[in-house]
């Protein structure tokens, strides 16, 4: 099946599901706490179904790759490092605790 089969048939599922809750709340009163609970649970499968519809309908985009920084095999020069501290080693001129 494809995904729009799924889909149709999901959207079917929930119209009937959507009916039966409907003639429940005839049944048994739509001021009840689990007959809302169950009819907003309902509506929240729909708007569910409805997003993933337009996300299937948008056209892919293939995700780009990262751009990959390419790192020298050279030893990176020493000057850079002159005025920063050992860790955990104080400054180069005091002597560790």
């Amino acid at each position: 099946m494809s995904v729009y089969d799924d889909l149709m048939s999901v959207q079917r599922c929930l119209d009937d599901l959507n009916r039966s809750v409907s003639r429940l709340e005839q049944q048994m009163g739509s001021g009840g706490l689990d007959i809302r609970r169950v009819r907003t649970d309902c509506d929240h499968l729909r708007e569910s179904v409805a997003l993933l519809r337009a996300a299937a309908s948008a056209p892919s985009v293939a995700p780009q790759p990262p751009d990959l920084v390419t790192i020298p095999d050279t030893p990176y020069d020493d000057s850079l490092w002159i005025d920063t501290d050992d860790e955990g080693l104080g400054a180069r001129d005091r002597r560790a605790p």
